[in-house]
């Protein structure tokens, strides 16, 4: 049994899952070895268990568009819990704002922005900033292009949690 009571089934099904998005049972089991009952069983498990977040479909935006992504990097000005759920709570409303993470050292805050252009990505960091949150600098960095966007394996990233 792995951190959190999964076992190397569960895991397979996760990464089958993060691998193909959606499957049907009869596929699923098949990939994961296991007969379809069970792995069913399994999955409603894993999504009772808060497991999966939901199915997604990977869209190529550059095959829709030719919109701005942009990367920011966010410092406050002060430090305390309530400064940053003030800037959490305003940055989940917010639609272009794709990602964000706490950070620390230098830097509170890495976000992935995507615009329709450079001027509407203008007007969001001017409404950030007249929004009042408290932000001391910021730093913004083009996307130029795309080298690789994936997702963690988790394959891989437990069998190099067991050595």
């Amino acid at each position: 049994m792995g951190k959190f009571g999964l076992d190397a089934t569960d895991l397979r099904i996760l990464s089958a899952l993060q691998q193909h998005g959606q499957l049907s049972k009869t596929r699923l089991a098949e990939i994961v070895n296991l007969s379809p009952t069970p792995c069913l069983d399994r999955l409603n498990k894993l999504k009772a268990g808060g497991f999966i977040r939901g199915y997604h479909a990977d869209i190529a935006i550059e095959r829709i568009g030719d919109f701005t992504q942009v990367i920011v990097t966010v410092a406050l000005l002060h430090h305390r819990k309530i400064d940053f759920d003030r800037f959490e709570n305003h940055i989940r409303k917010l639609n272009e704002v794709t990602e964000c993470i706490a950070t620390g050292g230098g830097m509170d805050y890495v976000l992935k922005v995507f615009a329709p252009n450079l001027r509407a990505f203008q007007a969001l960091m001017d409404g950030m900033l007249s929004a009042e949150l408290g932000i001391d600098r910021y730093m913004t960095y083009i996307v130029s292009r795309e080298v690789k966007s994936a997702r963690p394996s988790l394959s891989t990233l437990t069998s190099q949690a067991h050595r």
